[in-house]
């Protein structure tokens, strides 16, 4: 099949080389453009670029994919389809009308749940016991095009939004391949989404997210340290130095007895797992961490280089 890729970080690279291992007919993929990183600020090319130069394909990083001179680009190279993930940008009607069987997306989540651009962590925060990826034909709504295949998969006790990520890039390469086969087979079936989400919006996940509020209960913070790793990662202040937590778990505040009516963000005690610290009605025992400056660490390693009392407050 004659297709157009769009995508732009690692996630929707393993569907571009899925697609071209396939045998599929690639015109051209889409990408953000260049930006600069690292203190020097040299531009850094998108993962998907990276990948489609590795195939020599050609590549198109317009500021605007939506201009009316792209969009002119789009439709003369007359794809069937337009194969879209975690592209960046939003296409317009008319790029959407292009392709005769439309522009399908690579959805990291179940839809109708979690629409938005941050479905995998945002599962794995609010404690999903199953997540997977959705191939939908895209409108001109957020998300809300009709299904043509979906795969589930169960979350694991200790799923992190990097282990998920990873998971669901596989799995979308698999079935966006499996889903094209079937439209050239003519065995597909368009599944129309319920326009309300059972799920609250899967916003953008920003840095100051990952703070942590020592008032919620420990289960909540611990679900929240796996949503956010490896990145932006949950974080506090150890006095007055940033600290990330990278692993946590729940613990029952019973068993330390170091502090007395302590309050929220309180550490209680520590010992040869970690360092204990009071929520709302519960314990967090941090397992795995990085004070600013100072290299990630076992909370086992950490605490015999820097001496840390029960009562101190984190915040």
């Amino acid at each position: 099949m004659k297709l157009v890729f769009m995508g732009t970080p690692d996630f929707a690279v393993e569907t571009l080389r899925s697609i071209v291992r396939a045998g599929h007919e690639v015109l051209g993929v889409v990408t953000q453009p260049d930006r600069p990183k690292g203190r020097g600020k040299a531009l850094q090319p998108t993962p998907v670029k990276e990948a489609a130069e590795e195939f020599g394909l050609p590549v198109y990083q317009p500021e605007d994919v939506r201009s009316a001179a792209f969009t002119e680009k789009l439709r003369r190279s007359e794809p069937e389809v337009i194969v879209v993930v975690a592209f960046g940008q939003l296409l317009s009607k008319e790029i959407l009308e292009i392709p005769p069987y439309g522009c399908l997306n690579v959805h990291a989540s179940l839809l109708p749940s979690y629409r938005g651009a941050a479905p995998i962590q945002w599962a794995v925060i609010r404690g999903e016991k199953e997540s997977g990826v959705t191939i939908m034909r895209m409108d001109e709504g957020l998300d809300t095009g009709d299904v043509l295949a979906k795969r589930v998969v169960p979350l694991e006790a200790g799923e992190t939004g990097g282990s998920l990520f990873d998971c669901l890039s596989l799995l979308g390469a698999g079935l966006l391949v499996e889903t094209l086969e079937a439209i050239a087979g003519g065995e597909v079936r368009a599944v129309p989404q319920p326009r309300v989400s059972p799920t609250p919006y899967a916003s953008m996940i920003k840095k100051e997210m990952g703070r942590i509020d020592w008032t919620q209960e420990a289960d909540v913070i611990e679900r929240l340290t796996r949503g956010l790793y490896p990145w932006p990662s949950a974080f506090t202040c150890l006095e007055g130095k940033n600290l990330k937590i990278f692993k946590a778990s729940v613990c029952d505040q019973r068993a330390v007895k170091d502090v007395e009516d302590a309050r929220p963000g309180q550490i209680l005690g520590t010992d040869k797992k970690g360092i204990y610290v009071q929520c709302h009605e519960s314990c967090l025992c941090i397992e795995e961490l990085q004070l600013e400056g100072k290299k990630r660490m076992p909370a086992a390693d950490f605490l015999r280089g820097y001496q840390i009392g029960a009562g101190v407050l984190l915040h």
